[in-house]
């Protein structure tokens, strides 16, 4: 009896099936009949029990590798933490932290945020939330963000210890929305040149760009350096703001254009805030989509000079749509085009991992320390709007002016300690002891960068953490990369006494690209090395 029915329910499924695909005589799209027939008879005669969700992700996630590399499926338990970072906020206590021999170690309180209100401070020791103790219980980041991340007005609970204080201390936290800031550095780096750093493109982007450049211009700004490296990207309405403020008005900035989109062109709107004083634009290899979009149009109207390393190449535009369980895919709709005409799009037909590894070949083929080894297959050939100088497509913005990595103190020993955290940790340690000598010592910025020098405590403390990670001393590698060392241990401690804005304004002067914008911008004639080309 039970073998007839089974064989009943085979026949009723394949009878319900048959007329739309076969019977009809007519097959509309016989890709799609053969998955929904292939859906049908898994989950119906398949020999175990299946997760439907879980065949149902990856059957999507499979289709979208045969298309691009930026065409993604994002489960719905993601979509939030995925758009934090463009969305400009979050809601929680407002902590920057590290883990640290098992312990949530507090980096920095977030200006404004309610961990700050309270007093928690960098260093503090988390030990236990809402009375339950989080050491040595192998924590995560991710069992962080579930311990103290929550709904604003919502109430958490923390216990800590303090170097140098003997009992733990309790802390009643009201959870607040945390602002995430786009724009992470804006200052004077000579009396006349301001810099202003944008590491992606949010929701809250541009207000931050123009409080940047209102307040800087007030202090004398005649020249801007607008640095994107290592900028991967965001809204594509952010970039057009921030595009907008360096044009005049009604000029293209960009056009996207796709199979089944129709090209919609973008021009610029308003008055800009930075229409006539000289800007050159920063990028390298991290530098993509939106960082891009912004390069492009800046070159391509001839408007600034952009110096540094050719960016990633991404010339795709992404759209979400909202799955019914909260997923999201987000899928390429169309290419986008600066206003010369050029997509920027790197090819991607020989495999996403490939694609993914380009970077690394570019370092392989020399292309990161010598301009003469950028070679662009089929690269198109376009011309900027002015001054007619040529542009070319299908590889990312290559720049004006090429400046090279610099890895001459960049040691393998020097990696190890940035890439274990170990730079970080000892910083840590170091601000323990001295925090409040520092604070009395260096009553602000600008005396704290022209004299504190990294003494030898913490460089054995650096090294000592090192060890504990795994990275063991090289003597001939840790005097090569000393200067580097030591500029980053100061910048890290100027980070934590004062803001982000204090870690570039150290960082900055030792790199090579940005003393190349400097001298570009002196000579007064930004284009003048170039037309010597």
């Amino acid at each position: 009896m039970r073998n007839m029915l089974e064989s009943l329910k085979f026949w009723f499924i394949f009878l319900f099936l048959l007329p739309s695909f076969v019977l009809s005589g007519q097959r509309t799209d016989s890709g799609l009949d053969n998955i929904q027939i292939a859906w049908q008879l898994i989950t119906n005669f398949y020999v175990d029990t299946i997760d439907n969700d879980e065949l149902a992700r990856e059957a999507i996630e499979a289709m979208l590798r045969k298309l691009d590399p930026h065409s993604v499926y994002i489960p719905a338990e993601e979509v939030s933490a995925m758009n934090e970072p463009l969305d400009g906020n979050f809601e929680g206590v407002g902590i920057e932290f590290v883990i640290m021999d098992d312990t949530l170690t507090v980096v920095s309180a977030i200006t404004g945020g309610p961990s700050q209100k309270v007093g928690l401070r960098a260093g503090d020791r988390i030990i236990a939330v809402d009375g339950k103790s989080i050491t040595s219980i192998g924590l995560k980041n991710s069992d962080v963000f579930k311990l103290l991340r929550g709904k604003k007005g919502s109430v958490v609970e923390l216990m800590v210890k303090r170097r140098g204080i003997d009992n733990q201390i309790p802390f009643r936290i009201t959870r607040d929305k945390i602002p995430i800031y786009s724009l992470v550095a804006a200052y004077m780096a000579t009396p006349e040149t301001g810099y202003i750093k944008i590491s992606r493109f949010a929701a809250t982007t541009h207000n931050e760009f123009v409080d940047a450049v209102k307040r800087l211009d007030s202090e004398g700004m005649k020249n801007m350096i607008l640095d994107l490296r290592g900028n991967g990207g965001g809204y594509l309405k952010a970039a057009l703001d921030i595009a907008d403020e360096f044009l005049g008005d009604n000029k293209l900035m960009l056009y996207t254009e796709g199979n089944s989109v129709s090209r919609r062109n973008h021009f610029s709107t308003r008055n800009g805030l930075w229409q006539k004083g000289d800007l050159v634009i920063l990028l390298d290899e991290g530098s993509a989509s939106a960082s891009e979009i912004v390069a492009g149009a800046i070159q391509d109207w001839d408007r600034g000079v952009v110096v540094g390393r050719r960016s990633f190449g991404k010339g795709l535009v992404q759209r979400p749509f909202s799955m019914p369980d909260g997923s999201e895919i987000r899928l390429t709709i169309a290419n986008y085009f600066t206003p010369s005409g050029r997509s920027i799009q790197k090819p991607y037909g020989k495999g996403i991992s490939e694609y993914r590894s380009e970077i690394g070949t570019r370092l392989a083929k020399g292309e990161l320390t010598s301009r003469d080894s950028i070679h662009l297959e089929d690269a198109a050939y376009y011309e900027t709007l002015v001054k007619k100088r040529a542009v070319y497509g299908g590889g990312g913005i290559i720049p004006d002016v090429f400046v090279p990595i610099d890895t001459t103190s960049y040691t393998e020993y020097f990696r190890r300690l940035s890439a274990t955290g170990a730079l970080n940790q000892s910083v840590i340690q170091y601000l323990d002891l001295h925090r409040d000598d520092l604070k009395r010592t260096f009553t602000d910025f600008e005396e704290f960068k022209s004299a504190f020098v990294v003494d030898e405590q913490l460089i054995e403390m650096l090294v000592d953490e090192g060890v504990g990670l795994g990275v063991e001393p090289v003597p001939a590698e840790l005097e090569l990369s000393s200067e580097m060392i030591n500029n980053h241990l100061k910048a890290l401690i100027a980070k934590d006494l004062w803001d982000m804005s204090a870690y570039y304004e150290i960082i900055n002067p030792t790199l090579s690209v940005y003393n190349k914008a400097i001298e570009l911008l002196e000579k007064r004639d930004l284009f003048s090395e170039i037309d010597k080309r």
